[in-house]
């Protein structure tokens, strides 16, 4: 059973950067998709990011394309989200996932499995 641990939020003023961090722990995850979700309140939970099979390729939503990047580190066992100019419209949880159902496209959360507990973005203007 792999357990993902979210860290790296935290409260930024618009226009700058965080990066988060997603760990894995019970079992390495160097080949398996992972994706970026977040969740501001009273709003469903959205897809940011995405990481392909092998961390070959890259799958961003439109609202994050260009200022966001997701990336993995396979000695360290974690997946890291870039966040550069950031907006108040970010503020949310972000949750990373590891993607096992391949018959669902990477922003289909139903795809995704073993969620982490998530991490807390403010951004302020």
């Amino acid at each position: 059973q792999v357990q993902l641990v979210e860290s790296g939020g935290g409260m930024v003023q618009a226009g700058g950067s965080l990066r988060l961090s997603c760990a894995a722990s019970g079992r390495t995850f160097t080949t398996y998709p992972m994706g970026w979700f977040r969740q501001a309140p009273g709003k469903e939970r959205e897809f940011v990011a995405g990481l392909g099979f092998n961390h070959a390729s890259t799958f961003y939503a439109d609202s994050v394309k260009g200022r966001f990047t997701i990336a993995g580190d396979n000695a360290k066992n974690t997946v890291y989200l870039q966040m550069n100019t950031l907006r108040p419209e970010d503020t949310a949880v972000y949750y990373c996932a590891i993607k096992v159902r391949t018959y669902l496209y990477y922003d289909d959360s139903g795809a995704y499995d073993s969620w982490g507990q998530g991490t807390q973005v403010t951004v302020s203007s």
